[in-house]
């Protein structure tokens, strides 16, 4: 059975991009356009060129804290490889973390045209569906998505599914004392929205911007001298039984 692509081609020392040589591409254009070329099939305009440079630069990394990078770090330091450490790092993406940006975007390239937002945000509370993209475990305002909707307006990207976000958030801080933030997910995922990216590849846009910040932490790992990973006895709460014997008194 043939594999069909039209990404990319190899034949007689020519390597072709989507129909554009690589030795060009290698003389003339940045990573993130060839990037950008790849996911889209054509290379990008001076606005999408600086709104994909923002998103990465939001994502490429939120402390030694969050999951990704401890699992990347306590893989290394068992003396796993750069790309076992990073693979795990990746692998340790899930609902709860990194996920966000794709289900944000699913949902807004959804209800994009919803008549009613009060109605939608009502729906999605009164059968308890936690709406992506929004709230945050440390922070009450997340300056992250300030920045990226700022260079979204500047460069004429701000658009449809970025409306929808931002009406969705005044919604859902309606009656609440304490407010929650837009966070980097919601944003990446409505300007990405906005941009024409199926939210399918939303998430392989975050983790295209947070590789470069699991590498660092890998790396820091590896020449840091901190030993294996391991919780200290501490750091742990034994739920189960007391001591007890097998044996039939």
């Amino acid at each position: 059975m043939e594999w069909k692509t039209a990404i990319s081609h190899i034949e007689d020392g020519h390597e072709l991009i989507r129909g554009y040589d690589l030795r060009e591409l290698i003389a003339e254009r940045s990573f993130p356009e060839v990037i950008y070329l790849v996911l889209r099939g054509e290379l990008p305009g001076d606005k999408e060129m600086r709104m994909l440079n923002a998103l990465f630069t939001a994502a490429v990394d939120h402390g030694v804290g969050v999951s990704s990078a401890m699992t990347a770090r306590t893989v290394a330091s068992t003396g796993n490889s750069m790309h076992t450490a990073l693979a795990a790092g990746i692998l340790s993406m899930g609902t709860l973390h990194g996920s966000a940006i794709e289900d944000a975007a699913r949902f807004f390239q959804t209800h994009v045209h919803a008549r009613s937002v009060k109605a939608l945000v009502r729906g999605e509370q009164k059968a308890g569906r936690r709406l992506a993209g929004y709230g945050h475990k440390i922070l009450r305002h997340d300056p992250r998505s300030d920045a990226l909707f700022a260079v979204a307006r500047e460069t004429g990207l701000y658009g449809s599914h970025c409306r929808l976000a931002e009406r969705i958030l005044e919604e859902l801080n309606r009656d609440r004392e304490h407010a929650l933030p837009l966070n980097v997910d919601g944003a990446m995922a409505a300007i990405a929205s906005d941009m024409g990216f199926d939210w399918r590849m939303t998430k392989g846009l975050f983790i295209i911007g947070r590789t470069p910040g699991l590498v660092a932490h890998i790396f820091e790992e590896m020449t840091e001298g901190n030993g294996l990973r391991r919780l200290a006895e501490d750091e742990s709460v034994y739920l189960g039984s007391p001591k007890r014997s097998i044996m039939v008194p």
